[in-house]
C-alpha cells in the first residue's frame, strides 16, 4: 500500500518553485495559485530568474506578491551569468533589504546562443564563486543545483561530484537536483555524494509531468533522461490531456514513494506556475499528516 511507507517516514520538507509570470494577468493569478498549494504546507518557496538578470525585478515582485498572499519565506535565485560581480551583490544587497535572505544561487546558462558558458570578464566564475560572494554579504540561506545525471558542462561524474563538494565547501546549506524520473538515478547519486564527503542534504526535483512534449524540450537542455516505462504509461492513455495528467500524478507520486522509502526527508517540486499537480501529489503523499512544515518552488534549478 502507498500509505505504508509515507506513515513510517521522518518528517518532510518540501520545496516548490515558481518563475515570474510574463503577463501582468499571470501576475494577478500567482497569489491565488499559490494560496491554492496551502495544503502542502510549505517552508518556503522559491522564484527563478531570467538568464542574465532579465527578470530580476519579476523574481522579487512575484515573491513579495506570493509572500503577502500566503505569509510563506520565500527564496530569491540568483545566477551569475553576463554579470559583473558589482551587479550580482547589488541585486542580493537588494533581495536582502527587501527582506528576502533565502537565495538559490546558480552559474546561469551560456549566452547569446553559446555552446560552452563563459564567464563575464569581472563576474563570478561559477556556482562556487557566487556562492562564496554571497557569504560575504550576509548569512544568507543558500541553495544551489546537483545533477543526478550529470550536468550536460561536466566531463564525467567524479567532475560532477568536485563541481558540487565545491559550491558546500564555498558554504551552500543544501543542494536541489534537476528534475528526474528514474529513482535509481538519484539513490546512485546521493551514494557517490556520500562516498565524497557530501553530507549536506540534497532535496530531489520532482516535476509532475503535465505535457510530454513541453518536458521532451525541457529534458535536451538539462541532460535529464526521460525513462521509456514513462513514455509508454503516459501514450498508453491516448492524447486526452486530464488522463494524461492523471497519469503524471500517478508517476510523481510513485517516484516519491520510493525515494521515501530509501529514506529521502524532502522533496522540490518544480510547479510550473500550476497548482493541481503537485497538490495531487502531496495529498496522495498524505504531506500534510506526515508534517505540518513543507517547501515550495516552481521551476527547474537553472546551470549549475
Amino acid at each position: 500500500m502507498l500509505m505504508k511507507n509515507v506513515a513510517s517516514a521522518p518528517a518532510l520538507e518540501i520545496s516548490l518553485e515558481f518563475f515570474p509570470a510574463k503577463t501582468d494577468a499571470g501576475a494577478a493569478k500567482l497569489p491565488a495559485m499559490a494560496a491554492r498549494l496551502a495544503s502542502c504546507n510549505p517552508a518556503f518557496f522559491s522564484v527563478t530568474y531570467g538568464a542574465g538578470g532579465t527578470t530580476q525585478t519579476g523574481t522579487l515582485e512575484t515573491i513579495q506578491a506570493v509572500t503577502g498572499a500566503t505569509g510563506w519565506a520565500g527564496a530569491a535565485h540568483l545566477t551569475a551569468v553576463a554579470q559583473s560581480r558589482s551587479t550580482v551583490d547589488a541585486v542580493a544587497r537588494k533581495y536582502l533589504a527587501a527582506g528576502v535572505s533565502r537565495i538559490v544561487a546558480l552559474r546561469g546558462d551560456p549566452q547569446n546562443g553559446d555552446m560552452v558558458y563563459r564567464p563575464h570578464p569581472d563576474g563570478y566564475a561559477n556556482a562556487a564563486a557566487l556562492v562564496e560572494g554571497l557569504r560575504r554579504i550576509h548569512d544568507f540561506d543558500i541553495s544551489v543545483a546537483a545533477y543526478p545525471e550529470v550536468h550536460p558542462d561536466s566531463r564525467d561524474t567524479a567532475a560532477d561530484l568536485d563541481n558540487l563538494r565545491a559550491k558546500f565547501d564555498a558554504g551552500a546549506n543544501r543542494a536541489i537536483t534537476q528534475f528526474f524520473f528514474d529513482a535509481d538515478s538519484f539513490l546512485r547519486f546521493r551514494d557517490a555524494a556520500s562516498a565524497r564527503g557530501i553530507w549536506q542534504p540534497i532535496l530531489p526535483g520532482i516535476l509532475p509531468i503535465r505535457d510530454l512534449d513541453q518536458l521532451r524540450r525541457f529534458a535536451v537542455g538539462c541532460g535529464a533522461t526521460i525513462p521509456d516505462a514513462v513514455v509508454q504509461r503516459i501514450e498508453a492513455v491516448g492524447t486526452d490531456r486530464k488522463d494524461r495528467q492523471r497519469i503524471g500524478v500517478d508517476l510523481a507520486t510513485e517516484l516519491c514513494q520510493r525515494l521515501i522509502s530509501h529514506g529521502v526527508d524532502g522533496f522540490h517540486f518544480y510547479t510550473l506556475n500550476q497548482s493541481d499537480m503537485v497538490t495531487a501529489v502531496c495529498q496522495r503523499l498524505d504531506v500534510a499528516k506526515v508534517n505540518d512544515r513543507m517547501v515550495l518552488t516552481a521551476t527547474g534549478a537553472s546551470a549549475s
